[in-house]
């Protein structure tokens, strides 16, 4: 009886749940943590195992849960025991991650470091898959007073012009302005229209007294900067 009663209690020990609260999340692998939001399995498979094949539809190069960004309800949906309940709310827990991320991010950002605003806009535009247009306006001391969206196009990035952008940096008062936006390949090179509107942007911006400080371009886990590479 003993060693039946030992054999429930390690085995006890082995749910996520109760390893969550005998050893803390931090002591937990991706799997076991997606488990306890999943909760249930079904007859021939348990939460762990659900767990599993969910994070097992991670496209390379992302792995793991950053992968679910990616990953759509449909998708979610194909695996037997994953509901459209249990799907949402695995994608809320996706989009939970990158804004959680992109607020930490902003914490004592400066936006004169090319990198520190790489790293603020890195998780929100790195994963989608078509192009988004930021407009950044900052104050007299480089201080953020807005980001705009003014584009999110297709897989190429919609046409804008510069007189849109300084129309939008003219409303918030903007005393300069950043531009950032993402290549859906993961690859930042600049292209060639990326480096005509930026080269445009400079000379207009100079003309109106709202320079361009920078124009960073995300790619995956990686950018360009006009400005630490000198095209601007």
């Amino acid at each position: 009886m003993a060693t039946e009663n030992q054999n429930i209690f390690y085995q006890a020990q082995s749910l996520p749940y109760e390893r969550f609260l005998r050893f803390g999340p931090e002591n937990l692998t991706e799997a076991e943590l997606l488990a306890i939001i999943i909760r249930t399995g079904t007859k021939d498979c348990n939460a762990l195992q659900l767990a599993e094949q969910v994070l097992s539809l991670a496209r390379y190069p992302k792995e793991g849960l950053l992968g679910l960004y990616d990953v759509s309800v449909k998708e979610l949906q194909g695996i037997k025991g994953i509901g459209q309940v249990k799907a949402v709310k695995l994608k809320c827990l996706a989009e939970l991650s990158m804004r959680m991320n992109t607020a930490t991010a902003k914490e004592g950002i400066c936006f004169n470091s090319s990198g520190q605003v790489a790293d603020y806009f890195m998780e929100r535009l790195r994963h989608k898959n078509t192009e988004s247009l930021v407009l950044v306006c900052l104050d007299a001391k480089g201080q953020l007073i807005s980001e705009q969206k003014l584009s999110d196009g297709s897989v190429r990035m919609t046409l804008i012009s510069p007189r849109e952008i300084f129309l939008a940096a003219l409303q918030d008062c903007a005393v300069s302005i950043l531009l950032v936006h993402n290549h859906p390949s993961g690859d930042p090179t600049p292209s060639r229209a990326d480096r005509e509107l930026t080269s445009n942007l400079k000379e207009l911006g100079d003309k109106m007294d709202i320079p361009l400080l920078d124009h960073i371009i995300i790619g995956d886990n990686r950018y360009t900067s006009f400005k630490e590479a000198a095209l601007i």
